[in-house]
């Protein structure tokens, strides 16, 4: 029988705190790597497999990323930078036929890496007063750093398809 915690289960919670510490670990592990790094194909893992449920381990995630490096004007864009990567994710359809499924995530993880930059801008306008011209300088300025980050995402993302099946095959032995 499934304890029930506020309309979750407790190995719902226990295992979404699971998956936002994996994700959060994994970042701090390839931090000697800059912009390269596996939370994109997380999240985009976890919205296949979990479709709104993904919320949960994401926000920990972006709650841990503020433990260790602070609460800080640099954080606020994680409120909604990973929350437009699960909006994409979530527009693929859950039974998307696996050839176009292996096509689209690796695309939204580059795409998503190559905009990142301009994804953080208007927050960085916004807290620092940025006017139009400095900002396009800002995003110019780090635009290479979004090719490398494009480049490691696609790299991960193409394991999302894969990771689905073994979660989704470990979930179903489990009971959940």
């Amino acid at each position: 029988m499934k304890k029930k915690v506020t309309g979750r289960s407790l190995r719902e919670l226990v295992l979404f705190s699971m998956l936002g510490t994996l994700t959060f670990s994994a970042q701090v592990a390839m931090e000697a790597i800059p912009n390269v790094h596996l939370t994109g194909m997380f999240v985009l893992l976890f919205t296949r497999v979990f479709r709104k449920k993904a919320l949960i381990p994401l926000y920990i995630y972006v709650f841990l990323v503020g433990i260790r490096w602070g609460f800080s004007f640099s954080w606020i864009p994680y409120l909604y930078l990973w929350l437009i990567l699960w909006g994409l994710g979530m527009l693929v359809p859950k039974n998307a036929p696996a050839r176009l499924a292996a096509v689209l995530y690796p695309a939204i993880g580059v795409l998503f890496g190559l905009s990142f930059g301009t994804l953080y801008a208007p927050s960085q306008a916004l807290l620092f007063g940025y006017d139009f011209k400095t900002t396009l300088a800002w995003i110019a300025a780090g635009f290479l750093w979004d090719v490398v980050h494009a480049a490691g995402n696609l790299v991960a993302c193409t394991l999302v398809l894969p990771l689905s099946r073994l979660l989704e095959r470990l979930l179903k032995r489990s009971g959940m």
